[in-house]
């Protein structure tokens, strides 16, 4: 279930999220990215038949937060608002400890746990094998494998199960190093044999079959050139005199490179069951996207990019706001209003 939205909608949702989190780094602008992130999390959260994660995302915002404070507090001394004094003959933490350095962690650790949110949002709105798809053709074999080492967890933990049920009713518990040998040599051995299966089904169907026709030297040759260009591009840009140079070198590199990852992957057959259908939803979240994008990368005249730092050192001050950057922000909000009006 992709919660009716396209794959790449929810990938140039992703893009925008990242973007903004890690361009700023005002706590006003946080906080109204934050709020964005937790509604979708729980809109998906409410419809979404993948798993829950292990941690609750909002459990780990708060661990993370702390930490992120009292570790830059502890180790960072700079500031005007000093707190309190530690003995200065301990080390690391020894010294002043103010209120700047601890501000200037509990920021950090707030784009975290936003970094962290949208991957959780992510991961609750898609399942694993629409990322999958997501590589490219040319690297066939690694969406393969990885697709294999996906399907081989949840296998191996059912099996993990039953074995250590059937252990438990053979009386046998777990106490010590000894005691785990009956558990851990029935699973390596049935681990071993789907993985035999499984190489035998795949040389059955011709896995890797065309590798003959992908690895082209002249492919390869290019692809090399493009590394190349993508390296020289970026060096050229390290001189303020030829920034521009520099990127257009810097375009080209990558230009060659995803021509020839798009030529290498039309050799390879890819055969697709059901086509993700693009809708007016899609084309919704993708404005928002790059609305937020473009609010934050393009250099517009009417908009003060200078409130997107936050200066905390030397000393605290009150945060500027943009009323226009914050309202672009909520573009973030579409995929929650879409997935809402969808399944009411």
């Amino acid at each position: 279930m992709n919660i009716s939205l396209h794959t790449w909608a929810w990938m140039t949702w992703l893009a925008a999220a990242l973007v903004a989190l890690s361009t700023t780094r005002n706590p006003l602008y946080l906080a109204l990215i934050l709020l964005c992130l937790a509604v979708v999390i729980l809109t998906l959260g409410r419809r979404s038949e993948t798993a829950p994660p292990p941690v609750s995302p909002f459990r780990f915002g708060l661990i993370v937060v702390a930490l992120s404070a009292l570790f830059n507090t502890a180790i960072s001394h700079f500031g005007q608002t000093v707190l309190f004094y530690l003995p200065e003959n301990i080390p690391i933490i020894g010294g002043p400890i103010t209120a700047e350095a601890f501000v200037y962690g509990a920021i950090n650790g707030f784009v975290l746990t936003g970094i962290f949110w949208a991957f959780t949002a992510l991961n609750q709105a898609l399942p694993t094998r629409q990322l999958i798809r997501l590589i490219p053709r040319a690297f066939y074999p690694l969406a393969v494998v990885t697709s294999i080492a996906i399907t081989f967890i949840p296998t191996t933990i059912r099996q993990h199960r039953q074995i250590r049920e059937a252990q438990a009713i053979r009386g046998n518990r777990m106490r010590g190093i000894r005691d785990w040998i009956p558990l851990i040599i029935p699973l390596l051995v049935g681990g071993l044999e789907r993985a035999m299966q499984l190489a035998e089904a795949m040389t059955a169907r011709g896995f890797a079959s065309t590798s003959s026709q992908v690895n082209d030297t002249r492919h390869r040759v290019i692809m090399a050139a493009g590394l190349v260009t993508l390296l020289v591009g970026w060096l050229v840009r390290l001189n303020p005199d030829r920034v521009i140079l520099g990127t257009l070198v810097l375009i080209t590199g990558i230009l060659l490179i995803v021509v020839m990852l798009y030529l290498i992957g039309r050799q390879v057959p890819r055969t697709t069951y059901a086509r993700q259908a693009w809708t007016i939803r899609d084309t919704l979240v993708v404005l928002g996207a790059l609305i937020v994008l473009g609010i934050t990368l393009l250099p517009l005249p009417w908009i003060d990019k200078t409130t997107l730092s936050y200066p905390v050192y030397p000393s605290l001050s009150r945060p500027t706001f943009d009323p226009l950057i914050g309202l672009a922000t909520l573009g973030l909000l579409i995929p929650a209003a879409v997935i809402q009006r969808t399944s009411s």
